[in-house]
């Protein structure tokens, strides 16, 4: 068995994650705004510890509201406030900083580009509260192609940050060719591209026959780690050890084992001891 050289957890999850179980061990009663992390373990987790997760915000009955690590509207934080609610915010910094910089561009007059999903929860919270006029959210060439981009001055480019930024070029490429000034915002986060790098490692490996990629099933980075895998190897995409089923590796010698940046270390542990037990 073969781990990637970087998986699993990255540095926003896992204060978020801590954040919330030093809440919950101090006696805090309060609910989470969606998952904190997209990992269902994790979810079940906090709610082991009394701190449950809710769609929205007037759901709460309880004195505080949990932020999740994808970050949410300002106007959420003033909902909250006028419901009466304390906040326990787990932004992660990486997403904190788009917030800032796209702020930053609207005060400066350039329309605004967001490479992304428009349902999840991070891009909803960079957009909610703009007017629709202020920026576009687009995710590939086509929709690049179909802006007349020439009527705005200047744009700005971000992108969501369980994206790789390397694999969206040809949909930027695209807007510049059609645009007078584009520039683009330096914020993807370091441990998306890491996962992601190490991911194109075991699928390239010739000594791997099939990759086994762990993570909750609303999680977009791991479900983008499963498809560069898919790439190169034969590979599964599971939530933990009861996933796995013996018959995938009748025919198999080594396995890669990788996992996106909301998978807990334990349960990594465990798929790969269970995969050691259905080896033997």
């Amino acid at each position: 068995m073969k781990r990637a050289a970087k998986y699993g957890f990255c540095s926003g999850v896992r204060i978020a994650d801590l954040k919330v179980k030093r809440f919950a061990a101090a006696g805090g009663k309060g609910a989470i705004l969606g998952q904190v992390v997209h990992n269902e373990r994790v979810v079940q987790e906090l709610e082991q510890l009394g701190v449950r997760t809710v769609e929205e915000i007037a759901a709460i009955a309880e004195p505080t509201i949990i932020f999740s690590a994808h970050g949410v509207p300002g106007s959420f934080h003033d909902e909250a406030r006028a419901a009466g609610l304390k906040v326990l915010d787990t932004t992660c910094k990486f997403v904190y900083d788009i917030h800032h910089e796209s702020k930053r561009a609207l005060f400066d007059g350039f329309h605004l580009i967001f490479i992304g999903d428009p349902r999840h929860r991070e891009v909803i919270g960079y957009t909610h509260d703009l007017d629709p006029a202020r920026y576009h959210i687009i995710s590939t060439i086509v929709e690049a192609e179909a802006i007349d981009w020439s009527r705005y001055e200047k744009l700005k480019v971000f992108y969501q940050t369980t994206l790789n930024a390397e694999e969206f070029e040809e949909v930027v490429q695209a807007v510049e060719r059609r645009a007078a000034r584009v520039d683009r915002g330096d914020t993807i986060c370091y441990a998306t591209k890491e996962n992601q790098e190490a991911a194109r490692v075991l699928a390239a490996d010739p000594e791997i026959d099939l990759i086994v990629v762990v993570g909750g099933k609303q999680s977009a980075n791991t479900k983008h780690l499963w498809e560069i895998c898919r790439e190169g190897k034969r590979s599964y995409l599971v939530q933990g050890a009861d996933d796995l089923e013996s018959s995938w590796f009748e025919k198999s010698s080594v396995v890669g084992l990788t996992a996106g940046a909301s998978t807990p270390d334990y349960v990594i542990d465990e798929v790969e001891d269970r995969l050691a037990r259905i080896s033997e």
